[in-house]
């Protein structure tokens, strides 16, 4: 890979991530519905990585490298792209954006625009991870590509279990007004965002090359960097923590108190 084709590549995933999330707040205003914003953010980075995954580079043909990728993206982006659309099915608005436009008042439209065109920027360091991990030159799969072909499939499997038991959870009438505090939710009180962090360090062992041969790979670094951040800091468990407390008060606050945030773990000992 040259320096110009990186360039290029990197401005055509920012260009991009730039139109499909103007599209996000577009369905956004004209349905009230926010939760809308996260599903097509995830068909759009899905289908962006897809696209930046199967590219060829000088002429060469597909090779297995890129398959991999191409593959594991395609069912990431179904995977929870399905899943955030049949919860947003069911809702009026997500109540961390709703929260956040209430604040905006009059300036939420413009807000919430420009809110939507920094998630497609902080975005761009996850479809550039997926393009460096399909582009990598090495000729054949080593062991440290079946290491991130694991890490990619628990990620998946460990994501769709934590949807299906607070799903699950939610359907029981007796659980109204609980905390999901059940299988993976004992050991983490947000193992689904755990998860989708995980399968983000797939793509820099697939990307990185530690003979040196591929400099560009380490760049990859940066998706489970921002993800975790993303997650962890800014978009994941702040808001919806808040949202948990004013909705659910003392019974999250004793989650809280036994349960890790993030990295699952057994129970604290209270």
């Amino acid at each position: 890979m040259t320096a110009v084709q990186f360039v290029v590549a990197l401005a055509t995933i920012a260009f991009s991530l730039c139109v499909i999330m103007t599209g996000a707040w577009t369905v956004q205003q004209r349905t009230g519905n926010s939760g809308w914003v996260d599903t097509i953010w995830t068909f759009g980075l899905g289908t962006t990585g897809l696209s930046a995954a199967l590219v060829p580079l000088d002429g060469a043909g597909l090779s297995l490298r890129q398959s991999v990728t191409a593959a594991f993206i395609v069912c990431w982006s179904l995977r929870l792209g399905l899943h955030i659309a049949q919860r947003s099915k069911g809702i009026t608005d997500d109540p961390r954006y709703a929260e956040m436009a209430r604040g905006w008042g009059g300036e939420a439209s413009r807000r919430m625009f420009w809110l939507l065109q920094k998630q497609a920027w902080v975005t761009i360091p996850l479809a550039l991870a997926i393009f460096l991990a399909a582009h990598n030159p090495a000729p054949d799969l080593r062991v440290q590509d079946i290491a991130a072909v694991l890490v990619l499939t628990v990620a998946l499997g460990g994501e769709a279990l934590a949807d299906r038991e607070l799903r699950q959870f939610a359907e029981r009438p007796d659980n109204k007004g609980k905390v999901c505090d059940v299988g993976l939710w004992s050991w983490s009180r947000h193992p689904n965002y755990f998860f989708e962090w995980l399968g983000w360090l797939g793509y820099p062992l697939l990307a990185i090359d530690v003979t040196g041969g591929y400099g560009f790979g380490y760049l990859a670094l940066l998706a489970p960097a921002c993800m975790y951040w993303l997650l962890v800091y800014v978009s994941g468990i702040p808001p919806l923590e808040e949202h948990m407390l004013r909705t659910r008060g003392e019974a999250f606050r004793a989650y809280r108190r036994r349960t890790r945030a993030f990295f699952p773990l057994p129970p604290k000992a209270t």
